[in-house]
């Protein structure tokens, strides 16, 4: 009977939490500064420029505290090593929990959580113009990836929030070639967003 009660109140507090919640949904677009660090120094990549666009919706429990977003986005990220510069398009979708401290009109947030992208655009390999230190002349970009995304910024009017993520891949998002010994180098993708939502 005890572990029944338990049940109810647990049942009750969701039913609860969930009226409370506010759904939202919006818009958001901003810039990514991309590299690729590999595991061995046979390439030397420089940060690309691109963009990353899409819907999202977020969920949050009373006008501060906890929450979650979710995002659909297409993203474009890179690896540049000269004079070669290979740009790919993945359609990305983070999951994050999301806390806010303040007040109606300026709310700080911070948000933490995992992302996956699959690889929609570019081409799966590229052959280098010239080899970098006569080993690798080859690299080819893998079609799903995954990692962490850690966010700030500030939410304004409640509509509008501007702020910057931390992109750390865990999976290899690209793979170099040394075609005379048949060896390969792992690069993982390390991205800076600049971003800006705005939800209805």
């Amino acid at each position: 009977m005890r572990k029944l009660n338990y049940l109810w109140i647990l049942c009750a507090l969701f039913a609860v939490s969930t009226a409370n919640a506010q759904f939202r949904f919006g818009i958001k677009g901003g810039v990514n500064i991309a590299n690729a660090s590999f595991n061995k120094d046979v390439l030397r990549s420089d940060n690309v420029t691109g963009f990353h666009v899409g819907p999202m919706v977020e969920t949050m429990f009373g006008q501060g505290g906890i929450g979650f977003d979710l995002g659909v986005l297409y993203s474009q990220k890179g690896v540049k090593t000269e004079p070669n510069t290979i740009k790919n398009d993945f359609l990305e979708v983070p999951l994050n929990v999301k806390f806010k401290f303040g007040t109606p009109l300026f709310n700080p947030f911070i948000a933490a959580g995992p992302f996956v992208s699959f690889r929609v655009g570019g081409d799966e390999n590229w052959d280098l113009k010239t080899n970098t230190a006569g080993i690798v002349n080859q690299i080819k970009t893998q079609g799903f990836g995954a990692g962490l995304n850690f966010s700030a910024g500030v939410e304004v009017l409640k509509h509008l929030q501007v702020g910057a993520t931390y992109g750390w891949g865990l999976t290899d998002d690209y793979k170099s070639f040394d075609k005379s010994k048949l060896d390969s180098y792992i690069g993982k993708l390390h991205t800076w967003q600049i971003h800006a939502a705005f939800f209805f």
